[in-house]
């Protein structure tokens, strides 16, 4: 067994490896940016748009308030009826 053959194949192959590394240059220049689709933007425009909304109509609500106090709001009884079965129908 020659060992001097193992010693002479190993150095031609250490040889060859590199062992240095390149440094990586900083760059500041680069920044995060976040942007939003035009789905993301109007959806937000309607939020908005919501919130600023009454939950109450008051406009409407004048309107019977006004009617009820007056004597003069009239429920027609067919059209109270078909209300009722119909929240009874989706049951």
């Amino acid at each position: 067994m020659r060992i001097e053959a193992y010693s002479q194949v190993q150095q031609i192959y250490s040889n060859n490896k590199v062992n240095k590394t390149q440094a990586t240059q900083k760059n500041n220049d680069i920044r995060d940016t976040v942007s939003f689709s035009s789905i993301g933007k109007d959806i937000q425009v309607a939020k908005q748009a919501v919130s600023a909304a009454p939950d109450v109509r008051e406009d409407l609500v004048a309107k019977y308030k006004a009617a009820i106090k007056n004597g003069t709001y009239d429920v027609s009884s067919e059209d109270f009826a078909e209300k009722i079965l119909a929240n009874y129908e989706a049951f």
